[in-house]
């Protein structure tokens, strides 16, 4: 028998203003695309956990617990073709690859059923094979919803399959740009990443995580940030971000692993992180594809106030030349 699909766990604590509400009508307030029918069948089956405990759908959390929801597929949650304006760097019978503008989701998930690349990708490619996720056709990665540059999807059932063997055995190279608080030192960083232990929705540095490697190459930096290339050996959820963190040198814009004072005083505003290139064999072809998204305005600007605006494409050439002699 099929089993729903499901997505990754949602995390929520209870606030104060929620005292005293049943469980179903807490959550049908959180997340108003979704009713409290469904809320109540998700319940039933076990996909709700106040505390890590099962739950009963006449229960009323208190202040503070914290409530864990399992979305699942149902004919509620369906995902449908919505035309959409797509920078295409690079398109044949299997594969597409955009430039992906910061802001954009890439699939329907809590809080974003609409708008995604997904709901573009069904409007552009009308025969998308299905894979076992109903809400993900022809996605083989992801980027964060305001990482700017290269996503690349599938067309085909081969081309979706070899491209997800080509990420997990790190054939496929990338490089990304990002803008940094103060400058993170050159070289490997390796630690491995896990979900925070408190902070349930963040990623964190913990010893029982699965190994992260990311090489990190300064381009140009001033007192006060940096212009970093940095080339993600691995695939970890946020990896940039929390090791960037991790170093005492967090990502301009970034929200939830960023420096609020920073953010607040130099008011880049979005996270200046930029998916820049990405070089692979084609996946049905074995075509040697190298793909570049062209860099933002925003990022730019801030590349020529760095590197001045002579120099920056030179500081990047340079800066790949030393990862490649200094990664494997």
């Amino acid at each position: 028998m099929n089993q729903p699909f499901s997505f990754d766990p949602d995390f929520i604590s209870v606030a104060p203003e929620e005292e005293g509400f049943r469980i179903d009508k807490l959550l049908a307030g959180r997340f108003p695309h979704c009713s409290r029918t469904y809320f109540q069948s998700l319940i039933e089956n076990g996909s709700v956990l106040i505390n890590g405990q099962p739950v009963k759908k006449r229960e009323i959390p208190k202040i503070g617990d914290e409530i864990e929801v399992c979305f699942q597929l149902t004919p509620e949650l369906s995902v449908s073709p919505e035309p959409m304006a797509f920078e295409i760097l690079f398109e044949d019978d299997h594969i597409i690859a955009i430039n992906k503008p910061p802001g954009l989701v890439v699939h329907p998930a809590p809080g974003h059923w609409t708008g995604t690349f997904v709901n573009g990708l069904l409007a552009h490619c009308r025969n998308l094979p299905q894979t076992g996720d109903p809400l993900r056709p022809g996605i083989v990665h992801r980027l964060d919803k305001d990482t700017s540059g290269i996503l690349i999807a599938a067309k085909t059932r081969e081309a979706h399959q070899k491209l997800i063997e080509l990420f997990a055995s790190r054939k496929i190279e990338k490089h990304y740009l990002a803008v940094c608080c103060g400058r993170p030192p050159n070289g490997p960083i390796n630690a491995p990443i896990g979900r925070h232990p408190v902070k349930r929705k963040e990623m964190a540095i913990v010893p029982e995580g699965k190994e992260a490697l990311s090489y990190i190459q300064v381009l140009a930096f001033n007192d006060k940030a940096s212009l970093a290339l940095i080339r993600p050996m691995t695939g970890r959820t946020h990896q940039i971000r929390v090791h960037l963190k991790h170093l005492g040198h967090p990502i301009l814009g970034d929200e939830v692993y960023g420096n609020p004072r920073m953010n607040q005083s130099l008011a880049p505003g979005r996270l200046l992180l930029h998916a820049y290139r990405l070089t692979f064999d084609h996946p049905c072809t074995g075509e040697k594809l190298q793909l570049m998204a062209p860099i933002p305005t925003d990022i730019r600007n801030w590349m020529k106030g760095l590197c001045g605006p002579s120099l920056c494409e030179p500081a990047l050439s340079r800066a790949e030349d030393l990862q490649k002699a200094g990664s494997p």
